[in-house]
């Protein structure tokens, strides 16, 4: 499998051979119809999929918590929740596991928990997945660190400064992920060495969350500052670093992205915001445009709110009236407040939203009374049954010290229960 640079202008070419070559892919199906979801009746449902300190034991771990969910469909209609399973704390480091479950109903039942990969003490993270509807294969790919190392050196540990700290794997599934590929070391075609102003690429971060599939067969990884791409089925990869369309520049002043495609075509990355100016730092920063041209200058999104953290993005459908979704932490203060919204113009405005705190979670048995909150991290997919599915972090203890067990709901809901009786557009723009 060849991989390929790309840049904004000349772009630099490298090559490496990945064993058993394949092809990425996004969400499987944004149906062409949606008749079925927009006449059927309002529907929520929710579940704890992923307890973090309850009896869930692998491999002789019992996971203290559970955090950055991912959540694909497969060309056979079976979803699979990605965590990252956290095994002696809720921290970002230490040893983390690629953990995941599966469901073949849409979401009713969930085979028990299982591992992608758990090699050694690093830090497996940042699941990013897609599922080809196509040849059906599944790509996983993670970031990974040393288990001694963190993005900012926190609780002892060494702060991540030099490229190879910091690397990017790959794994993939040909049976509907029953089972896995060992996790393939793709870091030197696939995460630049120096940063637009000269300086080490150090830390760095696939998604999380979900890659596309475009209409047109491309397969799209959204990563820290670029894409992975490709148009070939996968036995080619590429790597575009986002640009500016009108000056050539590497645009680099954000953080995790999400990726959708629009109707015309081109990509819209909708990302978490950093720095520290309250207006700009606390919405979502969004940039439209193509790999081969570039993208507009990334841009706060007045509308969409956010206490910097991670955003989940889906193109429910494309025939009329058009739909996409976005679920984020809607506050610009706290992680709790998840909101699910629909835009009807791709992405320009978002007139109809719904807190999915509409449906109160119940007290499970391990949780307490409700001293917990949910919040944060996010993946969503279209399930075949036109719902919408949906993981959500839960911080068990609405405190924030290492102790506080963090797990995984997976929330299930159709387009008639974010609308809430309210009248939708006839067409799209």
């Amino acid at each position: 499998m060849d991989i390929t640079s790309h840049g904004p202008a000349t772009p630099t070419r490298r090559s490496v051979l990945i064993a058993g070559g394949g092809t990425l892919a996004g969400l499987a199906g944004a149906a062409s119809t949606v008749l079925p979801a927009a006449a059927a009746p309002a529907s929520h449902s929710e579940r704890l999929l992923f307890d973090g300190g309850g009896s869930e034991r692998l491999n002789g771990i019992t996971y203290h918590s559970f955090r950055i969910p991912c959540l694909v469909r497969t060309r056979q209609d079976t979803l699979i929740a990605f965590v990252e399973g956290r095994a002696s704390s809720n921290r970002d480091w230490g040893n983390i596991n690629l953990l995941y479950k599966r469901s073949t109903d849409n979401g009713a039942t969930w085979s028990g928990l299982r591992e992608v990969v758990g090699v050694g003490q690093g830090t497996w993270g940042n699941p990013t997945a897609v599922a080809d509807r196509q040849t059906g294969t599944v790509w996983l790919f993670m970031s990974w660190n040393p288990a001694g190392y963190s993005q900012n050196g926190h609780d002892g540990t060494t702060r991540i400064t030099a490229w190879e700290h910091r690397k990017v794997y790959v794994s993939r599934s040909t049976d509907d992920g029953v089972t896995w590929s060992a996790p393939e070391d793709v870091t030197e075609a696939l995460k630049p060495r120096t940063r637009g102003n000269g300086q080490t690429w150090a830390w760095d971060a696939m998604g999380p969350g979900a890659g596309i599939q475009t209409r047109g067969g491309r397969l799209v990884i959204p990563a820290l500052h670029r894409h992975l791409y490709s148009d070939d089925r996968g036995e080619t990869w590429k790597v575009q670093r986002i640009t500016d369309v009108s000056t050539g520049a590497y645009q680099e002043g954000t953080s995790e992205g999400a990726v959708v495609e629009l109707l015309d075509g081109r990509l819209m990355r909708n990302d978490r915001a950093v720095g520290s100016v309250w207006e700009t730092a606390k919405r979502r920063w969004v940039a439209t445009g193509t790999i081969e041209d570039g993208f507009s200058t990334y841009a706060p999104d007045a509308t969409l709110l956010d206490p910097r953290a991670q955003g989940s993005i889906l193109r429910y459908n494309s025939d009329s009236p058009a739909r996409i979704m976005f679920l984020n932490s809607a506050s610009t203060v706290t992680r709790t407040k998840m909101r699910v919204r629909i835009s009807y113009d791709e992405g320009r405005t978002w007139p109809i939203s719904r807190p999915l705190s509409d449906a109160p979670l119940p007290s499970w048995p391990g949780l307490g009374t409700g001293n917990w909150a949910e919040g944060g991290y996010s993946s969503m997919a279209k399930t075949a049954d036109y719902h919408v599915g949906a993981l959500v972090e839960l911080n068990e203890n609405t405190g924030s010290s290492a102790s506080s067990h963090r797990s995984i709901v997976f929330r299930k809901f159709n387009l008639p229960w974010i609308l809430n009786g309210r009248t939708e557009p006839l067409t799209s723009p």
